[in-house]
């Protein structure tokens, strides 16, 4: 046999053995050593013939790493476990950023030989190809000739994805200790792969506490104030601006590449004017690094490069869903791809599809049908090309189509099934867009749709200026509306909430009486005469409450309408326990409350357990009065009137068990619940006037207003904590065990002052490592991200209320108020199967 042909070195020109290689692979390079290997390399580098390299050169950054310490623990961990990880995410989220501080760790530690490939403007196979395989060929060895743990980063695959996948099957296989780092918006789906979705930035909780102490816990907040002291160092986050700069951070969803284009502006425009300019965001946010590849120049750029990589039909759904603001399930898609009917067919694998491409996000929640949102970035995005593409006015009209089908029950139905209200709730900012629309003209919908939002606002206990809306439908469409009856009735329920009983019973009378000219006997009269019974109860006029709640009755025993007829009993026991008829009032409640917990809105069986937790202090059972005021106030969300009531019921409670202190807190607490809430009947006023009298006279006069100022000087969440907490002594009550161990929770409590791992460290006399581990377990446990979510968990969290107080009866009963009810006669007629049965 002949011998092998002699080959010389690339570098030196030394003879080297020949490499076996197949017909079809490109051809390698040779070399005699791994110092020519790296010599060349270093030539290559420098002559500009590839954009490639070591660890020297690209990993070095120039700006501040801010956040993810976190993601690089757990990337670190990953990486040591998989041989492929990709790092996922939406435009300008920061992966690359991500992947280099995570190539740069590993080549400061020395783990890997490090080297990068950048993507981005390549498109040819071949082209990259020739580049990666040149790349890994480089990558020093072992001084022995053994290889050595190396990672190689490919930097934008999202265009090249085919491509990459292809050679990467064949690249790892031959190099065992090869790892590659991949930064795509969307997965390789390759064998083997870890995928790892780099999430936005922790963004501060502005409802919670101070604006300023909220921003300082938020890492999105303190990348725009690192990058907008570069360019103005005398900029200094304050309680005058933090509150602009969090809400800048928010409507940015905390994605870093944005956040930094809107922190240079601060250089020209102050905080609050380029808030007010966040609607114009792509032609505002355009100052990118000026050396960036052309898509992160700009936010257009960025997310056009995004949007050109997606298919037809995916481009044509983001485009109509970017008219729904407050996120989205499958069948809100399907109705505005109605005139698309291949997205339609294949709409599951649309929105799988593009949840993959970073374009969708899936909204956490509850066991629910699956959800997702558009950031809000891409909305606008997304919506910029609907009105180019003069798609826009269809798909508003397909929007509003469906949101009035979806409200139709608040019409039809005698009670709005509880899963109809759910679901207006999720589509509250859905419904408000849609309502913002239709404002210019005289579109009956607009009633329909107004109600919806009521409803959905009074379900969800929110304010989201329903009534404005609702109001302006009333005065902008014809008096002959079928709609019109329904968007009365949401105005009288707005208004009976803020305790403005005079114009609430004023729009129910007009809704009844347009009911009844189109016929009597329905299920939506039986509803309206329910409203504006417990609308004249509350203004103590009780005949004509006790004539329409048997009206309301009759109509739901007709029907053999459930939930309708258990409403009416409800309004109607508590008319039987303040006219003291306290037997057949706990009867009826008896009843009634078992059918509203298994079937109602919670909202619904609010009012029923306090007139339940009213009986029962009648009877001077402290324990069962308790327990039902305060399931009043675990109920969420719950309405000031609700919660006024059942905070005065506790105190009433607490003033009978002679704990003083407690019951004037509570009783102050209420006072200011009450100022925003509106009046509640003279019967209960008169109980809670009784007892308050009663514990100022067991108290000397200073200590008795000490404790009401600092009852009335508590925010209502803080109230509501009050009377749900046990600060009562005398008890011994087992509080929940907390989720954290108590070295858990010492880590925790120092990540709130902003120490870093090695400070705690110091402070608690650990080693680094059990830090971090601890760090973990505490992300794990709680299902939090980041360090930031955890110090918002720890300054944000409140105490779980204790169990129930058991308290021993008070000496004296209240004596009842003695009257005769009517409707006692109207209640035995009721048949307790229906609601049994249910």
């Amino acid at each position: 046999m002949s011998a092998s042909p002699t080959v010389g070195c690339d570098m030196c020109g030394r003879p080297v053995r020949p490499h076996r290689q197949s017909r079809t692979s490109p051809p390698r390079a040779r070399y005699c050593s791994n110092a020519c290997r790296q010599r060349s390399y270093r030539m290559r580098q420098k002559s500009g013939g590839m954009d490639t390299a070591l660890v020297e050169t690209p990993l070095t950054q120039m700006s501040s790493f801010i956040g993810r310490t976190d993601e690089l623990i757990d990337l670190a961990r990953i990486l040591r476990e998989s041989r492929l990880l990709t790092l996922t995410g939406p435009a300008g989220v920061g992966k690359t950023r991500l992947a280099m501080e995570l190539a740069g760790q590993e080549a400061r530690g020395r783990r890997h030989e490090v080297a990068v490939v950048k993507l981005g403007q390549l498109t040819e196979s071949e082209e990259i190809r020739q580049r990666i395989l040149t790349t890994v060929d480089a990558l020093p060895g072992g001084a022995d000739g053994t290889e050595k743990d190396r990672l190689l980063l490919l930097d934008d695959c999202e265009h090249v994805l085919d491509t990459c996948g292809t050679l990467l099957t064949g690249l790892l296989p031959r190099h065992p200790r090869l790892r590659i780092l991949v930064t795509s918006r969307e997965p390789l789906r390759l064998p083997g792969e870890s995928v790892f979705p780099v999430i936005e930035l922790a963004l501060p909780d502005l409802d919670s506490g101070t604006a300023l102490a909220a921003c300082l816990r938020s890492d999105a907040v303190t990348l725009f104030m690192d990058r907008a002291r570069a360019v103005a160092p005398d900029f200094k986050l304050t309680e005058a601006n933090a509150a602009d700069v969090g809400a800048i951070c928010a409507r940015l969803d905390g994605v870093p590449l944005p956040i930094e284009m809107a922190a240079r502006l601060m250089r020209v425009f102050p905080p609050d004017e380029v808030r007010d300019r966040m609607d114009d965001r792509l032609a505002l946010l355009t100052n990118g690094w000026r050396l960036a590849d052309g898509r992160h120049r700009s936010l257009r750029a960025s997310l056009g490069w995004g949007y050109d990589l997606l298919s037809t039909a995916e481009r044509a759904l983001l485009r109509r869903l970017s008219v729904l603001p407050g996120g989205f399930g499958p069948d809100a898609a399907a109705a505005l791809a109605a005139d698309i009917p291949e997205a339609v067919s294949a709409m599951p694998e649309i929105l799988i599809g593009l949840e993959a491409k970073s374009v969708i996000t899936p909204v956490p929640g509850d066991d629910g049908p699956a959800r997702f949102r558009l950031l809000e970035s891409m909305r606008h995005f997304g919506h910029e090309m609907l009105v180019a593409q003069g798609e826009d006015t269809a798909a508003y009209e397909r929007l509003t189509a469906w949101l009035v089908t979806a409200s139709l029950p608040l019409r039809e139905e005698a009670v709005a099934p509880a899963g109809t209200l759910r679901m207006l709730e999720k589509e509250h900012a859905n419904l408000t867009h849609a309502l913002r629309r239709l404002r210019s003209g005289d579109d009956e919908r607009q009633l329909l749709l107004a109600a919806a939002l009521a409803a959905a606002e009074v379900a969800g206990g929110r304010h989201t200026g329903a009534a404005e809306h609702v109001a302006h439908a009333l005065d902008h469409t014809a008096p002959t509306s079928d709609y019109r009856g329904v968007a009365l009735e949401a105005a009288a329920t707005l208004a009976r909430r803020e305790g403005e009983n005079a114009a609430a019973a004023r729009r129910a009378d007009e809704a009844v009486a347009l009911e009844r000219e189109r016929g009597g006997g329905t299920a939506r009269l039986g509803r309206l005469l329910l409203l504006r019974g417990t609308i004249l109860r509350l203004a103590d006029e009780r005949e004509a409450s006790r004539a329409d709640l048997a009206g309301a009755l009759n109509i739901g025993l007709r029907l053999g309408h459930t939930m309708l007829t258990a409403l009416c009993l409800g309004e109607i026991a508590r008319q039987q326990m303040e006219n003291g008829e306290l037997g057949s009032a706990e009867q009826t409640i008896r009843r009634v409350l078992p059918a509203l917990r298994r079937h109602a809105a919670p909202f619904r069986r609010r009012s029923v357990l306090v007139t339940a937790g009213a009986l029962a202090l009648e009877k001077d059972d402290l324990t069962v009065a308790e327990a039902h005021f305060t399931e009043v106030l675990r109920v969420r969300p719950a309405h000031r009137s609700d919660t006024a009531a059942a905070i005065e019921g506790l105190a009433l409670v607490a003033t009978r068990a002679r704990r003083f202190d407690r019951g004037l807190r509570l009783l102050g607490a209420a006072e200011r619940i009450r100022d925003n809430a509106g009046r509640d009947t003279e019967w209960w006023r008169r109980r809670v006037h009784e007892a308050r009298e009663a514990t100022l006279r067991a108290m000397p006069p200073a200590r008795a207003e000490t404790w009401l100022d600092a009852g009335r000087g508590l925010p209502e969440q803080q109230a509501i904590s009050l009377a749900l907490g046990d600060d009562g002594p005398g008890t011994h009550h087992k509080r929940p065990a907390h989720p954290l161990s108590r070295r858990e929770r010492d880590v925790a409590e120092l990540v709130v002052e902003g120490l870093t791992n090695r400070q705690i460290a110091a402070r608690i006399h650990v080693s680094v490592r059990t830090v971090e581990t601890h760090i973990r377990h505490i992300r794990t446990t709680l299902g939090l991200r980041s360090r930031a979510h955890i110090a918002a968990w720890v300054a944000q969290r409140q105490p779980k209320p204790p169990a129930l107080l058991t308290t021993p009866p008070a000496e004296q009963r209240m004596p009842p108020v003695r009257s005769v009810v009517h409707g006692a006669r109207v209640l035995g007629r009721a048949n307790p199967r229906q609601l049994n049965d249910t």
